[in-house]
């Protein structure tokens, strides 16, 4: 799914105390829904926006305080358009550049 060797997802089990998927029997890792998402949000912030280990932790650790605190589900919608307009910007200003 995310094309990344096996030892990274071990790696990262030990550096992330988010990730935590089941062992069966055999040792093989059963992850769940929310397994995947906390592992693309790892993935995101160190393959994709180039934090470093310790930053990807700070900066999980600040998401997760503000989504502690935003409890008004309009400061969320809010916050998702917001996010969404930033990311429409940033994808005209990349075909403008072709």
């Amino acid at each position: 799914m995310f094309e990344v060797n096996h030892s990274l997802i071990r790696f990262w089990e030990k550096e992330f105390p988010i990730l935590h998927p089941k062992k069966n029997n055999k040792g093989n890792r059963l992850f769940t829904s929310k397994d995947i998402e906390n592992f693309n949000k790892i993935y995101q912030l160190v393959k994709v926006q180039g934090f470093t280990l310790e930053g990807a932790k700070k900066e999980l650790k600040k998401k997760s305080t503000q989504t502690a605190t935003v409890s008004n589900p309009e400061n969320n919608f809010t916050e998702i358009i917001n996010r969404l307009e930033q990311i429409k910007k940033k994808l005209i200003d990349l075909k403008s550049k072709k």
